[in-house]
């Protein structure tokens, strides 16, 4: 398999590590800090065309394929994560659906203004007691007189109450037999009557992404909204987690990368002894196990990216890339502290912060078991 990355792939990764390095990390600790949400970094990837990246180019997007995505993903994750984690959920999460499942009219109604990052898209599949278990899904739609009446609530929603959201795209249950639950995706516009977002949460790491509860009573949306199939609901979604499994993947790499370009730095201006602390083979071992399996994690996610393009089966290399990269990220964002010893755990380095952001890498997007049972399954046990 051929890794060489095209003109185009290249000037991508390169135009996005430049803006990351120029306008995101000069205001990453603030937004962090200030747990403010970053409207003005969107408005300018938007402004960049990085808010729509696989999305065609007939709706604004950029028609690129899955591995310039996962480029660019990596390298925001490099900077901060909250930003990554922003344009991924948007991008692989609240957009693609529309995309792949939408009619003409709801692609025509929706997608311009997401593609621009104009306005963004939510993904509602987690409820409180149907996480790991989507099928579990207890939210209702209940058809009245040509309107979807929902009544439910959903939880750790990424970007569903910004002041630019449009939509949120959630799971319900819109039928049920003795031995079939039907379930279907709907699209809910933010502002629909009977449609709450609740406070954001008060979170570990990703202080910058917008992560809320949502609450329907009596939400009324018509019929039209239906996205895609009824019923179809429940295997949709469980595409869309495949294929976002690549862009988790890549921010994981982009962490753990972060972390050790900062290891690297402040190891070589530290001194101890008289010399740098990068001379001494303990923390050469350190640099040179995470530098290791950076690579072939990086390597995994462009093969899951490469075969999503190409069309092949790509969700066994997409679940083992995401498991072994949200370990990875914990792993190098821990050495990173220790590298930078007591500065490591004040706030005015980066690595503080990257090590908060990296946990999350092990739970969302499906936990590191769900992965487990995923790449079981799919070598046949």
């Amino acid at each position: 398999m051929d890794f060489e990355l095209s003109d185009e792939q290249r000037l991508l990764r390169d135009t996005v590590r430049d803006f990351a390095r120029q306008e995101v990390a000069p205001l990453a600790a603030d937004l962090d800090r200030e747990k403010r949400f970053p409207y003005e970094l969107v408005e300018r990837l938007g402004g960049l065309g990085l808010m729509g990246i696989p999305l065609p180019q007939e709706y604004g997007g950029g028609g690129a394929d899955t591995l310039s995505y996962a480029l660019a993903i990596e390298e925001l994750g490099r900077v901060d994560s909250s930003v990554a984690i922003t344009v991924a959920a948007h991008t692989s999460l609240g957009t693609l659906p529309i995309h792949l499942w939408g009619t003409d009219e709801q692609k025509s109604q929706w997608l311009p203004d997401l593609c621009s990052g104009q306005k963004l898209a939510a993904f509602g599949l987690t409820e409180p007691e149907a996480g790991s278990d989507a099928g579990a899904t207890r939210t209702t739609a209940r058809l009245v007189d040509g309107e979807f009446a929902i009544n439910g609530s959903k939880q750790f929603i990424t970007n569903a109450g910004t002041d630019i959201t449009a939509c949120v795209t959630i799971t319900a249950l819109t039928g049920q037999s003795e031995d079939r639950r039907e379930i279907s995706n709907i699209i809910v516009p933010n502002g629909t009557p009977g449609y709450e977002v609740g406070e954001p949460y008060r979170k570990m790491g990703w202080n910058a992404s917008d992560t809320r509860p949502l609450s329907f009573e009596d939400c009324r949306v018509p019929e039209s909204n239906l996205l895609g199939q009824r019923g179809a609901g429940l295997r949709q979604f469980m595409q869309i987690l495949e294929g976002g499994r690549i862009g988790v993947a890549a921010l994981g790499v982009g962490l753990a990368q972060g972390a050790l370009d900062e290891a690297l730095t402040y190891a070589k201006e530290r001194r101890t002894w008289g010399k740098p602390i990068s001379s001494y083979q303990a923390i050469q071992g350190k640099i040179a196990d995470i530098s290791s399996q950076i690579e072939a994690t990086r390597l995994l996610t462009y093969r899951a990216a490469v075969q999503k393009d190409r069309g092949e089966p790509f969700g066994l290399a997409a679940a083992q890339a995401k498991l072994i990269s949200g370990r990875l990220a914990v792993r190098a964002t821990e050495e990173a502290v220790q590298i930078h010893g007591g500065y490591g755990y004040i706030e005015e380095y980066p690595v503080c912060r990257f090590y908060r952001d990296a946990k999350i890498l092990t739970i969302g997007e499906g936990t590191d078991e769900v992965q487990q049972m995923v790449i079981a399954r799919q070598l046949g046990c």
